[in-house]
């Protein structure tokens, strides 16, 4: 059997990759990579090989990679550091040999430097396109927005002041919840059939953000109203609430990316990978705001 080994596991994504993981296949053949190893002490008493390495340290990676056939790439979380980082985990994994790369890459429209999204789109471009002409078998998951950002971005206290405030427009989002694409990310490094392919894994069914607060206007029993301020008026308004700058920014990035239609790419791949319908915007809302 194959030796698996999953990145990025201390993070939500790559935590729950890893849970999924090690129900599916003997542990004895999945290991796991961490800066602080100790945040993984859990999986470790299961017989996960938890090995410490670090993005910024190719050496560590290098070690960490060898022996290991298929690994589970998340992409890193620092948007100003990720290239360089990208680089160092597809370097290491071509000098330990690696068989088979699943990278979780980004979906996106506009591939060129105009773009809205350009800062994070095209550190994907490069990093899939680094994966493509490494010589090994890669499968590349362009990832929809998660579902789980909408509450991130809209907070949690929108019940309260009834108004879903951002800069996005009429623009619309073929969400797709984390779960979903742990599951799917498990069937990958499980199956056969997917090397060197690219899939679309988003919701079926695009929404804006008028459709979010009718969703929530039903879960609340009260009225919500979408308000899509200029980009002046929401960073001011974000400002005088208190929120970091450069989170301010990250919310313009992506609202401007859903307003130019960017995340609007509904597709019916992820059902079929799952193999059942994926969880639902207005389903996974109702999780995170019912009472």
């Amino acid at each position: 059997m194959s030796k698996l080994l999953v990145t990025g596991a201390t993070g939500k994504l790559g935590n729950q990759v890893l849970k999924l993981l090690i129900e599916k296949v003997d542990v004895t053949h999945v290991s796991a990579i961490a800066r602080d190893p100790s945040k993984l002490a859990a999986f470790q008493t299961k017989g996960v090989n938890v090995i410490q390495a670090d993005y910024d340290e190719p050496a560590s990676l290098e070690k960490a990679f060898d022996g290991i056939d298929t690994l589970y790439f998340v992409s890193a979380s620092d948007i100003n550091k990720r290239l360089e980082q990208h680089k160092h985990v597809v370097d290491a994994a071509k000098k330990a040999g690696i068989k088979q790369v699943v990278y979780t890459s980004f979906q996106r429209k506009d591939e060129t430097p105009n773009s809205p999204i350009a800062p994070v789109a095209q550190v994907h471009l490069q990093t899939e396109k680094w994966l493509k002409e490494s010589g090994m078998t890669c499968t590349i998951l362009k990832h929809a927005l998660y579902s789980d950002v909408v509450p991130m971005f809209i907070g949690d206290q929108v019940l309260e002041t009834g108004v879903v405030y951002q800069p996005a427009g009429d623009g619309k989002v073929s969400f797709a919840s984390r779960s979903d694409m742990a599951e799917v990310g498990v069937n990958m490094l499980t199956s056969v059939g997917h090397e060197n392919k690219t899939y679309e894994i988003a919701g079926s069914q695009s929404y804006s953000y008028a459709d979010v607060a009718e969703m929530l206007s039903a879960i609340g029993k009260k009225p919500i109203h979408y308000v899509s301020p200029s980009v002046d008026e929401f960073k001011k308004a974000m400002q005088d609430a208190g929120v970091p700058d450069e989170m301010i920014e990250l919310l313009v990035m992506f609202n401007l990316g859903i307003k130019a239609g960017e995340f609007d790419v509904p597709d019916n791949t992820l059902e079929k990978l799952l193999g059942r319908k994926p969880e639902d915007l207005s389903e996974f809302l109702k999780k995170v705001y019912a009472k």
